[in-house]
């Protein structure tokens, strides 16, 4: 564009000249060696033209004839570079696609075009040919390779990260993705696997720092890089809650500025508080995130937040959630508990079925049945409740990967993902018939009433005692009693042996072996040795 406007500037001179010449005529003449030369001013500034015309032709030539043989080489080298990228782009589709075959082919025809100090992804070609056929070894060492050049040292880092994965060599793995994040901290892949090995193994303030380094590079968002920082900080606070809890409660403090809704924060944030007996300020806490999200956790800290408190006290502060959030599930399990151990069985009652018909599960269904235990002691009613508990849906869980935790943690153990744990029902106890409200209401309904026990009958035993200690009628004569000996009943008759025929059609008696006397065994006790008299002498 700039030479396209330089010549048209060029030309535009040119014609303006001329044409100031053209308007102002002149003669020149011009003597030399007894020659006179004359010629007009416009004729002359035509000739002058021409011959810078054509030295500028004639020059161009010489140059083109000068550098012919060089522009010959560059021209084939330059088909030749061009025919070596057409088959790396062309081998690189292949890796991609894991055709090894052709892949090994490219390369090879790649590496004849091209130079490899010249063309790093020669080396990743060959490294991918390599992993395709199955060839891990030579593939590393390609990587080792890369890992040397300060070009593809990202790259070669990627790789043996990636082969480590594969080997389950966590701490090579480690070691790369931190050699990676160290020399460029904007990698994602590296950033967040270091992220999570330190996490991992519990270097709360290394993950921080880096959690920090990442969002100022912007490589995480915003909002993604806050939740994750409230997650490390909790954990954080945990780990020293018992060694320093002034420390745990602030790092729990800073983790609900960032994420107001997290609730392990919260319970930490409460018991720092309760540690330094600040109950106003702990039960400040837990108010602010049961307004967010209820939670038993929440429930279990606020109500039980004094230990010295009665079952009556307990109950005032579960009904105090209830009116934060009302018509909550968990705000009626929680009163519902607090007023069984307040012995206020009816109001649980009336709580645990709420819940029940708001929210059917598992826990519910087992409260009310330790409520009819507590009130009614039916166990009819009882094995009515804990039948609807095993169609019920389950509770949830702390869920992360498939597996349910009963505490939250900070890290998945089997991925190793940052905020993995989930609040909800754990997928694999979903099967089965469940409960929903339509079918709570017939449960309630179809709960049998209660059974009056008959009273006891005393045993003959005791109606004897009773009768003898008991004072007689006056008229009654009182009279000796009368002892009656009776003879011991005989032993009834044995049956007699059946009668068998062996091979020489001879009668034999089959003999009992146990209690048929021979052969003896004096671990095997005689039925009828109870039914022989007691005083019965016995000859040696």
């Amino acid at each position: 564009m700039i030479r396209l406007f330089a010549f048209i500037l060029v030309v535009l001179a040119l014609g303006w000249g001329f044409s100031w010449l053209a308007d102002r005529p002149g003669l020149i003449s011009v003597t030399w060696q007894d020659y006179l030369i004359e010629t007009s001013l416009m004729v002359a500034a035509t000739a002058v033209a021409a011959v810078i015309a054509a030295f500028m032709i004639l020059w161009w030539l010489f140059q083109l004839i000068w550098t012919s043989p060089h522009s010959v080489r560059r021209y084939f080298r330059a088909r030749k570079r061009d025919r070596g990228y057409q088959a790396l782009s062309t081998g690189l589709i292949a890796a991609g696609a894991g055709n090894a075959i052709l892949a090994r082919k490219m390369s090879l025809r790649a590496q004849g075009m091209l130079r490899a100090d010249q063309e790093p992804l020669l080396h990743l070609l060959d490294a991918q040919a390599a992993l395709i056929e199955g060839k891990h070894d030579e593939a590393r060492a390609k990587f080792e390779r890369m890992a040397e050049d300060p070009e593809t040292r990202e790259l070669g880092l990627r790789g043996l990260y990636m082969e480590a994965r594969r080997l389950g060599a966590d701490e090579a793995a480690r070691q790369y993705a931190e050699r990676a994040a160290e020399n460029a901290p904007y990698l994602p892949w590296a950033a967040q696997a270091t992220l999570e090995y330190r996490s991992r193994e519990g270097r709360w303030d290394d993950a921080i720092r880096l959690l920090d380094q990442q969002r100022i590079a912007n490589v995480i968002d915003k909002k993604q890089a806050e939740r994750w920082k409230a997650v490390l900080l909790t954990a954080k606070a945990e780990e020293r809650l018992e060694a320093d809890p002034r420390g745990a409660r602030d790092d729990a403090l800073a983790a609900l500025k960032l994420a107001k809704d997290l609730v392990p924060a919260a319970v930490v944030a409460s018991k720092g508080y309760l540690r330094e007996d600040n109950v106003r300020r702990a039960a400040s806490v837990l108010e602010d995130v049961w307004k967010l999200t209820p939670h038993p956790e929440i429930a279990r800290a606020y109500v039980r937040a004094r230990s010295g408190d009665s079952a009556v006290d307990r109950l005032k502060r579960a009904e105090k959630l209830e009116q934060l959030r009302p018509n909550n599930v968990e705000s009626l399990v929680a009163v519902a508990e607090a007023a069984l151990d307040a012995r206020e069985l009816g109001k649980a009652r009336a709580k645990a079925e709420a819940a029940t018909r708001m929210t059917p599960r598992e826990s519910v269904y087992l409260l009310l049945a330790d409520i009819e235990e507590a009130d009614t002691g039916d166990q009819g009613r009882i094995r009515h409740w804990m039948a609807q508990a095993l169609r019920a849906p389950r509770d949830p869980a702390w869920v992360a990967d498939g597996i349910a935790s009963e505490q939250w943690l900070p890290v998945s153990p089997t991925s190793g993902r940052i905020d993995a744990f989930e609040w909800k029902v754990p997928f694999g106890q979903l099967e089965g018939p469940v409960e929903d409200g339509v079918l709570a209401e017939k449960a309630i309904a179809e709960l049998p009433p209660v059974v009056s026990a008959p009273p006891a009958k005393p045993e003959p035993s005791v109606t004897k005692a009773i009768d003898a200690v008991a004072p007689r009628k006056a008229a009654e004569p009182i009279t000796a009693p009368v002892i009656v000996s009776k003879a011991p009943t005989p032993p009834p008759a044995k049956p007699a042996a059946p009668l068998v025929k062996d091979a020489r059609d001879e009668e034999t008696e089959i003999e009992d072996p146990f209690f048929g006397r021979p052969p003896d065994d004096p671990g095997v006790k005689d039925p009828n040795a109870s039914q022989q008299p007691a005083n019965r002498l016995r000859l040696f």
